[in-house]
């Protein structure tokens, strides 16, 4: 009777997994592996947001193996040390697992490959609708602007969504260690981890008004199926088939963002060295303010616009696309920060924290990325007007200024009574306008 591993790592799902699928179909018992590894813990992605939502989504994965016969085993070590321990231990005769595509999770499938040797399956398609390197531009490895890419990625062959499976057989045995459960300190608004809740909101989620809303900070018309896709909780595969059922200007949107998120992973998979260093170099120095910095982080930086954002960041470990773009622009173009700062306390907060999309798209905000306008600012009164006309966003999010009526909200010191609570602006209104001249 022949056994195979799977190592679960980035795709916590039953549902269209390639390594699961390929496991199940080849061999006659599967063991289902996770591995907490804590090397993740010593590079700093450990963050409490993510590891509750990574505890919620464990244990859903688990009763969705026992449901279908088997169960999770969990181990703490390296992985592919713990992995080929396990395989020994049931007697397995393959290892399958997904690729991945940051530079940590190559240098896991290269220790992998040492411990394994040909035992390894390693299988692509399971994180990204169209894997890296699948479609190039003409004598270069990956593709540095969206829109040809965005040609290619849609001509791309995709594969088909994978069933889960509705049984597994899984050896008595091989034992494991208690199911993680949440830290302390965590955001008070974090959603469920998990693939049961992925579906229910996969399911009940209307994209019909998403083309004309997704920028509404108000309407939080997204999806907010991100973090159900950075743990692999949902397949961007299997939302892409879902969104194309619906022949509405909103699924195009929605898969116009998944090509996106495609095509930072492309990137990223290319110059992995992105996650650290400019993927293009700046011209000018950085600024160095520990008080901005502070004041920006704390959602007390005077535009409420901004605030508001980053107030919504630590009560949600989530933020509004749009208010990443403005709260990213503010930071670097707007005070000339560094980028890496910003994206570091992203990634301390952000359940979805994943380092192609919350690095590349601090860069593409930064000017040192990949838009073809790096001069592009972002004036965050005029995105305030645009974006949340009445003010509503603010109010949600900003108690102090709870009061003042409309978009005058979004402009507290033109009030004859400016709330004594809200900080007076960083930068002056007035320089506020030269600066954006002046970098643009």
């Amino acid at each position: 009777m022949s056994t195979a591993v799977v190592l679960f790592t980035q795709d916590l799902r039953l549902h269209d997994n390639p390594a699961l699928h390929a496991a199940r179909t080849r061999a006659d018992q599967v063991v289902p592996l996770f591995v907490r590894d804590p090397a993740v813990d010593r590079a700093g992605f450990a963050a409490p947001n993510r590891q509750a939502f990574l505890a919620d989504a464990l244990a859903d994965l688990d009763r969705a193996l026992r449901a279908a016969g088997s169960r999770l085993v969990l181990r703490h070590g390296d992985p592919a040390e713990q992995t080929a321990r396990l395989a020994t231990e049931c007697g397995a005769d393959t290892v399958h697992a997904n690729a991945g595509v940051s530079a940590f999770a190559t240098r896991r499938e290269h220790a992998l490959r040492r411990a394994l040797g040909e035992r390894l399956h390693l299988h692509d398609g399971a994180l990204t609708v169209v894997p890296p390197g699948r479609v190039t531009p003409a004598g270069r490895d990956h593709y540095a602007v969206f829109t040809p890419y965005h040609r290619a990625w849609q001509q791309a062959v995709r594969r088909t969504v994978l069933p889960a499976p509705r049984t597994l057989t899984t050896p008595d045995g091989p034992a494991g260690d208690p199911l993680p459960t949440a830290p302390a300190g965590t955001s008070p608004g974090l959603p469920p981890g998990g693939e049961s809740a992925a579906r229910r909101r996969l399911r009940t989620w209307d994209p019909t008004p998403y083309a004309d809303l997704h920028d509404d900070l108000a309407a939080d018309a997204t999806s907010r199926l991100s973090p159900y896709l950075h743990f692999g909780c949902l397949s961007a595969t299997e939302v892409l088939h879902h969104a194309a059922r619906s022949d509405t200007p909103g699924a195009a949107a929605l898969i116009r963002q998944l090509a996106w998120r495609d095509f930072h992973h492309q990137v990223l998979a290319a110059r992995p060295d992105t996650a650290h260093h400019d993927y293009r170099p700046r011209p000018y120095a950085w600024y160095d303010d520990e008080h901005e910095l502070r004041a920006w982080r704390e959602g007390r930086t005077g535009y409420p616009i901004i605030d508001a954002a980053m107030r919504q960041l630590a009560h949600e470990g989530w933020m509004h696309n749009r208010a990443r773009l403005l709260t990213a622009s503010f930071l670097t173009k707007t005070l000339r920060h560094d980028w890496r700062p910003g994206a570091d306390h992203f990634l301390s907060l952000l359940v979805d924290g994943d380092v192609a999309n919350n690095q590349l798209n601090w860069q593409w905000a930064a000017g040192t990325g990949t838009d073809t306008r790096p001069n592009r600012v972002l004036n965050p009164l005029r995105q305030a007007d645009r974006y949340d006309p009445d003010g509503t966003y603010v109010r949600r999010w900003l108690p102090e200024l709870a009061d003042v009526p409309g978009r005058a909200v979004h402009r507290p010191w033109d009030l004859a009574h400016r709330p004594a609570d809200y900080p007076a602006p960083l930068l002056p209104p007035d320089a506020l306008t030269a600066r954006m001249h002046e970098t643009a």
